[in-house]
């Protein structure tokens, strides 16, 4: 699946919230991710190389921990991710799959998350990552084919206005390289 994707850190989260109840808007339940982000040998940034992740996802420490295999590639020339994943029943064979295709060690990243539809194929996340002071709003939509990139983006950009948000302070780094 493509997608585009828009990340900023927050500056003030009063404005944020402030924001969220004059649109009438919330977020839904805190949900706590931890990503295992594993890399090709000789992963080099911003040379549209794929990750994989294995995330390990719970919305309740009552309720069973799922697991996801997410593979990610960055097209720097086109601006859009391909993202696709699957949920794992085994996480442990999942991981030796993950290193049979020549996948390094993994780096950890621990997250909280809210998250909220915005559109027919639009979500929005509020992000609080584990050894990285702040939080983060990420926007993330599906691309179809007849799709303009630029448009979409442009798109992301005034939605993150919308929320009190500079379009200045957008973050073009992943998570796993803010830790």
């Amino acid at each position: 699946m493509k997608k585009a994707i828009v990340k900023t850190k927050v500056a003030d989260r009063t404005i944020l919230d402030e924001r969220m109840r004059e649109l009438g808007l919330e977020f839904g339940p805190v949900i706590w991710q931890h990503d295992r982000v594993y890399l090709p040998r000789g992963y080099r940034p911003n040379m549209n190389m794929p990750r994989m992740i294995m995330r390990t996802e719970m919305k309740s420490v009552d309720e069973p921990a799922k697991y996801y295999l997410t593979l990610k590639r960055h097209i720097s020339d086109s601006g859009i991710d391909i993202v696709d994943q699957t949920r794992v029943s085994d996480y442990v064979e999942a991981v030796n799959m993950i290193h049979q295709l020549g996948f390094g060690s993994a780096i950890e990243v621990s997250r909280r998350r809210q998250a909220m539809e915005i559109g027919e194929s639009a979500v929005m996340y509020l992000d609080e990552i584990e050894k990285v002071p702040g939080f983060y709003l990420k926007i993330e939509t599906k691309i179809e084919d007849n799709d303009k990139v630029t448009e979409v983006m442009d798109d992301l950009k005034r939605t993150l206005r919308l929320f009190g948000q500079d379009e200045k302070s957008v973050v073009q780094d992943t998570y796993s390289d803010l830790v």
